[in-house]
């Protein structure tokens, strides 16, 4: 009998501390907010989707979640009951390929057991930069997502840190000629963001933007690609600019040198993850505190005799000519514009870190452009606004549109 009751008692005990185990906390994690934010490209729109929704659950023992820090991945809606109607319905028809899928497998693979990889999409598509800056629903709804995220891991004791937002917007403000300045508008977006993302998770570091960039040049109506005054590129080449001028921008990298659905606007799914490697890179140095990443852009452009020579930024040397992912362009991209609005380039030819263009007459007050070119409505790497100019590594240059005699970018005031 004593011995029945002896079993009995550890029985108990048992079962009281699986209890006990059961309702203790779970292990400290760090939650690295990584989210994307911006018009239909950020969206994945028309990318047929690659990733599966169970693999990216099941990825890393689970630690690539949601805003709700869940795994259900594909709910997009700025309106919270229609996204959970949504999630209610298993609707999942407009769950596109996005770029920050494969940017979060990355990280996941990089990070340790105890970090976890918070990903969503925020913004609207067909959407001009005003439209989605602090104030508008767009930006309200992003802001909502990443508070659900903070709030959740606050819940389970866990630290959240929104490092960057990845950005991928800028087709409308180029194709729909606002009366804006793009450059103004993004730098103070990324100010905004920095402040009302910090106030959230009272994090001490700076929100980075990763940043794409935008190359629809010819989805715009009055767009000519030998026009001395080119409107199209003011928004390209904002992303140059702050990736010089501004320590908090990041780079990934231009979208021309990916195949469009249908030629149109939209990045194919392998271009979205593609940009999501490349964003991926971005993010892990800054986790790691490593030097600012600016991506494949020019520094100078100067004139010797008939010729332009630009100096690059290359992240990986030596330069090179690919026609193989990119199909050849007229002079590899290159053009030299005159005041009259004449191409002048003749020919192309590389050499450390620099490019040589060639012209049929000497220079006066021109203008070197970099991927202004281009099929009318067409995008993308066949027939889209493109260039033939990467690096070893694959960092593809970023479109430009400068004068001939420009100084160092990064120095400009």
């Amino acid at each position: 009998m004593k011995k029945k009751k002896n079993k009995l008692l550890l029985l108990l005990t048992a079962v009281i501390l699986c209890a006990a185990c059961s309702q203790q906390p779970e292990g400290h994690r760090t939650v690295l907010c990584i989210p994307v934010y911006g018009q239909s490209l950020a969206l994945g729109e028309e990318a047929e989707r690659k990733t599966n929704f169970d693999s990216l659950a099941a990825y890393a023992d689970g630690r690539i979640v949601t805003e709700n820090l869940d795994h259900r991945f594909g709910y997009f809606e700025n309106n919270g009951l229609k996204k959970l109607v949504k999630k209610l319905a298993d609707y999942q028809k407009r769950a596109y390929e996005l770029s920050v899928y494969r940017m979060a497998e990355r990280l996941a693979d990089q990070t340790g057991p105890d970090t976890l990889i918070c990903i969503f999409p925020g913004g609207q598509g067909a959407t001009a930069i005003a439209n989605l800056s602090k104030g508008t629903p767009p930006y309200a709804a992003f802001m909502d997502d990443i508070r659900t995220a903070c709030d959740e891991a606050a819940s389970r004791g866990w630290t959240f840190l929104v490092p960057a937002v990845c950005w991928m917007q800028g087709e409308s403000d180029i194709a729909d000629y606002p009366t804006t300045d793009y450059r103004q508008l993004l730098a103070q977006i990324r100010q905004d963001m920095d402040a009302d993302i910090r106030a959230i998770t009272r994090q001490q570091d700076s929100v980075r933007f990763v940043c794409y960039q935008a190359n629809a040049l010819t989805r715009a109506e009055h767009f000519r690609a030998d026009s001395f005054e080119c409107r199209e590129t003011a928004v390209p080449m904002a992303f140059v600019e702050l990736l010089h001028k501004d320590s908090l921008f990041w780079a990934s990298g231009p979208t021309y040198p990916y195949a469009c659905v249908g030629e149109k606007i939209h990045i194919d799914a392998n271009g979205q993850q593609a940009i999501g490697l490349l964003a991926a890179r971005s993010v892990l140095g800054i986790v790691r505190g490593q030097q600012r990443f600016r991506g494949l852009v020019p520094l100078t452009a100067t004139v010797d005799g008939k010729d332009v020579v630009v100096s690059l930024s290359i992240p990986t040397p030596p330069l090179t000519l690919d026609t193989i992912q990119v199909s050849k362009a007229d002079n590899y991209g290159f053009s030299v514009v005159t005041p009259r609005s004449r191409n002048i380039a003749t020919a192309v030819t590389l050499s450390d870190s620099t490019v040589r263009i060639h012209c049929s007459e000497p220079l006066q007050g021109c203008k070197v452009r970099y991927a202004v070119n281009g099929d009318y409505m067409k995008s993308g790497n066949q027939h889209g606004p493109r260039g033939n100019l990467r690096d070893a590594a694959g960092n593809w240059c970023y479109q430009f549109d400068l004068p001939t005699d420009t100084k160092d970018l990064s120095k400009e005031k």
